[in-house]
């Protein structure tokens, strides 16, 4: 036998060969204390407590708890209350009714002498009533004389004028239709009106003068509420409103008056009134609409 074949046939096989090690990526590198902090790391990040994580964050106040519908009577207040009616206005010393809301900024509708005398009294009487002992907010309807008698109750009760909130539009005098420009004796005809259903609304006129009823003042009156009970607790709100109107048909919802006697409320120019809460009757559960049957199988 050929030799030469023979050491052929006894040759073995070179293993196969691993590929080389390939380095390790520059950016991660492969000692083992650097794995082990790495680790380290990942388990904190995973286990650290969430306020812990989020220390450095700006601290946010508790989202308000809601309080549901404003409702008339309420059942609690959470803040105290003290309407106040502003001074008599150029327009009132004149014996004209001027109700348009387009002219409620317009210099007319400011506090005359007298107005102006009477607002002093009332800012002065808030304190003597400790108003504004501690802080109070003040919410006065936009109209010119509203917001005069606003800025004189701020100034005599050491209020910064940050306090004082603007209403633009739920304050606004109760809109008396085609009685606008008419001598202000009239109105008792409105009253009279008020006194026969909280739905009629004085003649329309085409001037743009609202024509409103004891209930469309109750709606608008009843949304401010609404609004300072959701917006502040335990605080002191002192509203100030052009007209009597507003704040009648206000404290009658509040102690649960029939609207037609809402007058039996009427506020003099000037006068100041601490909502009651002891006026306000008890709370009673709304009665349900489910038919009971009190004597089964008879039921008539």
């Amino acid at each position: 036998m050929d030799s030469t074949s023979i050491s052929t046939s006894k040759t073995l096989l070179p293993p196969p060969q691993t590929p080389p090690p390939q380095p390790p990526h520059p950016s991660i590198p492969l000692n083992l204390g650097h794995r082990r902090h790495l680790l380290t790391a990942l388990s904190l990040s995973i286990t650290t407590p969430f306020s812990l994580l989020t220390s450095h964050l700006p601290i946010l106040p508790p989202p308000a708890r809601a309080r549901g519908l404003f409702q008339m009577p309420p059942f609690k207040l959470n803040n105290r209350y003290f309407l106040v009616r502003a001074g008599e206005s150029e327009y009132e010393s004149l014996g004209v009714i001027n109700t348009n809301p387009v002219a409620k900024t317009s210099v007319d509708n400011g506090l005359s002498e007298k107005g102006k005398r009477q607002t002093i009294k009332a800012a002065l009487e808030l304190k003597e009533m400790g108003a504004c002992e501690g802080s109070c907010w003040i919410w006065p309807s936009i109209t010119q004389r509203a917001y005069q008698s606003a800025e004189i109750i701020a100034s005599l009760n050491k209020v910064d004028r940050s306090r004082i909130v603007p209403e633009y539009s739920f304050l606004d005098a109760r809109g008396l239709g085609a009685y606008e420009g008419r001598a202000l004796e009239t109105v008792s005809e409105v009253y009279a009106s008020d006194g026969v259903s909280p739905t009629l609304k004085p003649p329309p006129t085409s001037d743009g003068t609202p024509n409103e009823s004891v209930d469309d003042v109750f709606v608008r009156v009843t949304q401010l509420m609404s609004i300072t009970e959701t917006q502040y607790s335990e605080e002191t709100v002192i509203i100030v409103s052009p007209d009597s109107d507003n704040l009648s048909v206000l404290q009658a919802g509040l102690v649960g008056l029939d609207f037609r006697r809402h007058r039996d409320l009427s506020f003099s120019p000037g006068e100041v009134r601490l909502v009651d809460v002891k006026s306000i009757p008890a709370y009673k559960k709304p009665t349900t609409n489910v038919y009971k049957c009190l004597n089964p199988p008879n039921c008539r």
